[in-house]
Parts: C-alpha cells; sequence; structure tokens
C-alpha cells in the first residue's frame, strides 16, 4: 500500500525535524533530558535516558498515521511512555493536541513554563511535511490496514543523541560514535504472522552545514510482501535524498568491492559483543558501532555484510524496520541463539526469523519485547552461512 508507506516516508522526516530542532538549541536541549527508570531502563546502560524528543516523536507518528489511516494508532507501540515529568513534579502527558497553540501550551508545562521553546517545537509538530520520491510510486502492493501494526523506536541511539558529537569521520562508511549513529525506526509487521513487511530508517544527522552549522539527514525504506520487495537503495539515483548520500554511496561501493576482491566479510558489532565472538570472527574486518538501529543500517547499506548482537538487549522497536528493509533485499534478521542451535544439529533449512507479535514469556516492561536470543541483520544469506558456521566450532 503505497499511501501507507508514503505516509510513513513523511512521518519519518517530520520526527527529523523534530530531533533537529530540539538538538539545534542547546538551551533548549538540555531542558529536555531525563533519566529513565524502573521497568522502562535498559539493563545494558548505566544511565538510559528518555527525552521529550522521544516522547514527541512517537507521539507524532502515532497523531499523524491516525488521523491519515483512522484505527491505525491504536495499533502502534514503541519504546517509550508518553508521560513526562516536570522539574516541579508534575506529571505530564504528552500528546498532540487540535491546534498548535494548545501543543505548545501542553509543552510549555513539561518545559517549565518556557513558551518560546515550546512553540518552536509545536510549530514542527503542526507543519505539514511533504516528500516527492518517485520510486514510491512504484510501490502497487495492497495491505488490508487491519493486518498491520506498527512497532517504533523514535530516536534509537538516545547517548549518542545527548552526547552530540558532530566531527566524528567514519571508517569505510561506518560511523563508531556520533550523531550520524542516530536513527530514527518505523516499521510495520503483519498481526497474524509477526512478519515483518515495510519499514522506514531516518537518520536526522547525515551531514552538517559548516557555516550555518544545520543538520540534513536521508531516509531509507523497504517494502517486503508477498512478490512485492522494493527498496529505496533500488533507486538511489531517483531518491529525493540523493544528494545527501552521493559520498555514502560511494562509500558503500568501495567497500563491497573490497569485499568481493578479498572475498572476505565484515561485520559490524558492539564493542560489549562476547570475546569468544570476536576472537572467533578475527579473520574477518570487524568494525564497532553505536545503536543497533544503525548498525542494522549499516547491513542495510552494503558497509557490513552483518550485524551480530548475541546479547538480550535489543527490542523489537530496534529490529522490525531494518528487517523489513532487509527482507526487501533479500536478506534478513535471525534469532542468533536459536539459529546457533540449528547450525550445530544440522537443521538450519529454515531459518529462525525474528517476529514481532509475540511478547516474552512471564517478563514485565520493556523485557517482554527483547529479542532474548540476540540476533544477526544480514543482506546475504550466504554471509549469514558462513558466519555462522565460524561460531558453531565455539562453546557457547
Amino acid at each position: 500500500m503505497s499511501e501507507i508507506l508514503t505516509a510513513l516516508v513523511e512521518v519519518s522526516e517530520k520526527s527529523a525535524n523534530l530531533a533537529r530542532g530540539c538538538k539545534q538549541e542547546e538551551a533548549l536541549f538540555q531542558l529536555l533530558v531525563q533519566e529513565k527508570l524502573g521497568d522502562e531502563k535498559n539493563k545494558k546502560f548505566v544511565n538510559d535516558f528518555k527525552t521529550l524528543a522521544d516522547v514527541l516523536v512517537q507521539e507524532v507518528i502515532k497523531h499523524d498515521m491516525g488521523k491519515k489511516f483512522p484505527g491505525l494508532e491504536d495499533h502502534i507501540f514503541g519504546e517509550e511512555s508518553n508521560e513526562f515529568t516536570n522539574s516541579l513534579g508534575e506529571k505530564i502527558k504528552v500528546n498532540i493536541c487540535g491546534t498548535e497553540s494548545e501543543t505548545a501550551l501542553l509543552l510549555s508545562k513539561v518545559l517549565d513554563g518556557n513558551m518560546t521553546a515550546a512553540g518552536v517545537l509545536a510549530k514542527i509538530v503542526h507543519h505539514n511535511v511533504s516528500i516527492v520520491d518517485p520510486a514510491l510510486e512504484k510501490v502497487k502492493a495492497v495491505i488490508p490496514q487491519d493486518t498491520i501494526a506498527m512497532w517504533v523506536d523514535p530516536i534509537d541511539s538516545t547517548f549518542q543523541y545527548i552526547e552530540g558529537l558532530a566531527d566524528e569521520k567514519p571508517t569505510d562508511g561506518i560511523y563508531a560514535k556520533g550523531l550520524q549513529c542516530v536513527t530514527i525506526l518505523i516499521g510495520v509487521y503483519d498481526r497474524n504472522t509477526g512478519l515483518p513487511i515495510m519499514g522506514v530508517i531516518n537518520q536526522p544527522f547525515i551531514a552538517r552545514d559548516p557555516e550555518t552549522l544545520r543538520w540534513r539527514g536521508q531516509y531509507f525504506w523497504g517494502i517486503s510482501y508477498g512478490e512485492t520487495k522494493i527498496c529505496s537503495l533500488h533507486f538511489q539515483d531517483q531518491s529525493a535524498n540523493a544528494a545527501l548520500g552521493n559520498d555514502h554511496l560511494s562509500n558503500r561501493k568501495q567497500n563491497e568491492d573490497h569485499q568481493a576482491e578479498s572475498n572476505g566479510l565484515s561485520v559490524v558489532m558492539s564493542t560489549s559483543e562476547n570475546e569468544n565472538i570476536k576472537r572467533a570472527l578475527s579473520l574477518q574486518r570487524l568494525y564497532y558501532a553505536a545503536g543497533a538501529g544503525y548498525k542494522c543500517l549499516c547491513a542495510v547499506q552494503g558497509f557490513a555484510s552483518l550485524y551480530l548482537f548475541s546479547e538480550d538487549t535489543t527490542f523489537k522497536w530496534d529490529c522490525c524496520a531494518p528487517h523489513a528493509i532487509l527482507r526487501s533485499l533479500g536478506g534478513g534478521m535471525v534469532d542468533f541463539r536459536e539459529c546457533l542451535k540449528r547450525k550445530k544439529n544440522g537443521s538450519l533449512h529454515e531459518l529462525p526469523e525474528l517476529v514481532y507479535n509475540a511478547p516474552v514469556d512471564r517478563a514485565k516492561g520493556a523485557e517482554r519485547w527483547a529479542n532474548k536470543g540476540g540476533l544477526v541483520a544480514f543482506r546475504s544469506p550466504k554471509h549469514l552461512d558462513t558466519i555462522m558456521n565460524i561460531i558453531s566450532e565455539l562453546n557457547l
């Protein structure tokens, strides 16, 4: 359904405008940071943060998609709650009001009465974004609205967003850290099968004007539904944001050419990855990067052959969007532990793809939607098979 995919791209760009707007004014940004507590806290981090930008992005996506496709808002799920506590201890539910002035008034309560800052955010929230992307017009799949649901990660790699490193340099197209690792992830899945069918990844911070210091971004989308498999990467020359990605396209092409020449693979992973796995893969080219969504994007773009993560601290909202795009490219995303088990048993004829409609039994809070077996994201099943052959020799 091209209408839904187009709407997802447009709302991802509005969300990117919000992320940039919040970050542009440092005084405003300092007002937005709150520490997550309790069941919302990701156990991987000592300090996990939620920002008003996170909450606003998630609520904008729900609001805009529900407005265009009534009823869909009840099937949009995400990482963040919409409850915010201001410096006076008042709990405020953040939502998008009927008018810009009403939204500004609500946001001012979160921002301790700062109407100027609230007005800036409300203006972005209520500004209509229209995307001209000829490639989207080629999507002809008909997907019944009552069979789909969505996972949203409003600002993935929040720590990098807060840290705000702007002058990092990539290695073979991959950023280890910095604002380039920040992504907005919107994934659509089939409620019945749990499989992902559409995804949009937006990078709000990809290039900064050296004079104005204002950021521009880029987005990627893909759909894998029935016989329809189409991705924005197939149309880079026609894409509305192709001009932003020329250097990155060149890096990706060089990286792919290098892999073809050396017949080797590259893997992007977390610095906290299991040391035995790192050693086992030491003959491959290894890269380390922040953000689950960004590492998935590195696999999508071809900067890395795979993204592997053996721990259980990624979630459905991290994976649904990139998983859909990878499927559109002929790849996928699998449960690492289950894949390893099947490989050792000689029964890896059917890949254990991640699904998005089933919570973890007896888990609470965010852990209900954790990828308990870890994950491997890949563009080529052959690359997955090669890596699993190597790791299956380990005693994990």
